[in-house]
């Protein structure tokens, strides 16, 4: 895992390469949307840019949340990035 830059309010910075494949709001989606998340790995193609899958926002990353990008990315012929934009607002 790695951090990147973020901007004066704490949100990360585009990346400078990668193709965005999927967005969700939060960390939950991605275990709804599993099959979302194999298909659109599946189905990216050959090319050397990353794959990126973006998460608007999260507090907390749970294993069984990880675990659909974790399996696609495991099959997948080109590296995949799971981009995390902004902490959740926290009440």
């Amino acid at each position: 895992m790695q951090t990147g830059a973020t901007d004066d309010q704490g949100v990360l910075e585009p990346p400078i390469g990668g193709e965005v494949v999927l967005s969700v709001p939060s960390p939950e989606s991605l275990e709804r949307q599993g099959d979302d998340v194999q298909r659109v790995i599946r189905q990216a193609g050959t090319g050397t840019a990353p794959l990126v899958i973006v998460v608007e926002a999260a507090e907390v990353l749970r294993q069984e949340d990880l675990e659909p990008v974790v399996a696609a990315a495991s099959r997948a012929s080109r590296p995949v990035i799971l981009r995390i934009i902004r902490p959740s607002e926290t009440a």
